[in-house]
C-alpha cells in the first residue's frame, strides 16, 4: 500500500530494475503522472499512438517494441482496456515485463481476468475521483516474490519493517540495506478511510456501469456523438464517460465547451486546454515530443465527463439534456 498510484508505477519500474537510460513504452493517452514516473525512475518514455476508441494502436505498439524497450506500462486510461491478449503475446515473446496502470480500472474484467492481474505488476489508485476514495493513495500488486521483496524494501520498510507484511520471502533480508528507501508507504489514516470501502466495490462497479451505459445509449443516438464500444472481452467499471464529437470544427468544439457551462453539464475536451495533463504535447518535461497524429486528432475531439456511481437517474437525465442542448445550440 502506497501514497499514490503514481508512486506505485514508479516503484514498479524500480522493482523491475529499470535504471538510467532504459526505454519504457507507454501509451500517448494517459495522465502526466505516468511519463513522470518513468522519468523519475531515470528512464526514457517512448510514446505509442492511441486510436479514436482510446485504446493502443497495436501496429504502432508492435513497431516500437524494439530490443531497447525494457518495460511496458499499459494505462487503461479512463477505464478503457486495450487488447491485452495481443499486448501480452507480443511482450511475452520478447521477455518484456508489463506494468498495468489500472488507476481507472478497479473492478474491470478482461474475460475472466481482473484488470491489474494480467501483467507482471498492477497499480491501482485511491485518489478522490476513483471508485475507492481515500483522498489519495495507491497499491501495487504482483505474484512475483522478487518484485514484492524489492518493492516493499524500497517503499520505506527499514529496520525489519518488512516483517509487518507477514510474508516468508527470502528476498527481504537480501535486499535490506542494499536498496534505497523512497518512503512511499500509505499512511494509516488513509488506510483507515480506504479499507471499509472495499465492501462497496461490487455495488459501485454495478451502479457505475449502469449509469455509464444509460448515458451512452442516450448520447449515442445523436449524429454528432460517437461513444466507442468496449472490446468483446471487456467488462468495464466506469466512473466517467468519454465520447467523440462528429462533424465539429475546432471553433465549434471550443464553443461547445463554453456553452455547456450554461446548460449545467460542462464538457471538457482533452486537447483543447493549454494545460491539460492528458495531452501529450503538454509533457514538455520528457524532452523531444514525437509527432503522433492519431492520438492528437483523437484528443482534439474527445470529450470527458465524470459520472460517479452515486448519481441518480434524475441527475443523469439532467446531464444528458445539458449535453444535447449544448450541441444543439452550437449546431443550430
Amino acid at each position: 500500500a502506497l501514497n499514490s498510484c503514481s508512486s506505485a508505477i514508479f516503484l514498479s519500474l524500480k522493482a523491475l530494475g529499470i535504471c538510467s537510460g532504459d526505454h519504457v513504452l507507454i501509451p500517448a493517452f494517459t495522465f502526466a503522472a505516468v511519463p513522470s514516473a518513468v522519468i523519475h525512475a531515470g528512464a526514457l518514455p517512448i510514446l505509442v499512438e492511441v486510436s479514436d476508441n482510446y485504446r493502443i494502436d497495436l501496429a504502432d505498439f508492435e513497431a516500437k517494441l524494439t530490443p531497447q524497450i525494457r518495460a511496458v506500462v499499459i494505462s487503461h486510461m479512463r477505464g478503457h482496456t486495450s487488447d491485452m491478449d495481443a499486448i501480452m503475446a507480443l511482450c511475452t515473446a520478447r521477455g518484456i515485463p508489463v506494468v498495468e496502470d489500472a488507476a481507472h480500472s478497479l473492478g474491470t474484467l478482461w474475460g475472466e481476468q481482473k484488470i491489474g492481474t494480467i501483467g507482471k505488476i498492477g497499480c491501482f489508485s485511491f485518489q478522490s475521483y476513483k471508485l475507492v476514495n481515500g483522498g489519495e493513495g495507491g497499491v501495487l500488486i504482483t505474484d512475483n516474490e522478487d518484485v514484492i521483496a524489492r518493492a516493499v524494501i524500497m517503499s520505506g520498510a527499514y529496520e525489519h519493517n518488512w516483517q509487518k507484511h507477514g510474508l516468508n520471502i527470502n528476498g527481504f533480508s537480501e535486499y535490506q540495506n542494499s536498496l534505497p528507501l523512497y518512503n512511499l508507504r500509505m499512511n494509516n489514516l488513509s488506510a483507515a478511510i480506504i479499507r471499509p470501502q472495499f465492501a462497496e466495490i461490487d455495488r459501485r462497479v454495478r451502479d457505475g456501469l449502469a449509469n455509464h451505459d444509460y448515458v451512452a445509449a442516450q448520447l449515442g443516438a445523436s449524429p454528432h456523438i460517437d461513444v466507442p464500444q468496449p472490446l468483446p472481452p471487456e467488462t468495464r467499471a466506469p466512473d466517467s464517460i468519454q465520447f467523440n464529437l462528429v462533424g465539429f470544427s475546432e471553433v465549434e468544439a471550443r464553443k461547445l465547451m463554453e456553452v455547456s457551462k450554461n446548460h449545467g453539464a460542462p464538457i471538457s475536451i482533452f486537447g483543447l486546454h493549454n494545460d491539460n495533463a492528458r495531452a501529450f504535447w503538454n509533457w514538455k518535461f520528457i524532452g523531444n515530443i514525437p509527432d503522433l497524429p492519431k492520438t492528437r486528432a483523437m484528443l482534439m475531439r474527445a470529450c470527458d465527463m465524470r459520472l460517479p456511481a452515486r448519481l441518480t437517474r434524475i441527475q443523469l437525465d439532467a446531464i444528458i439534456s445539458g449535453i444535447l442542448a449544448s450541441i444543439a445550440e452550437v449546431k443550430t
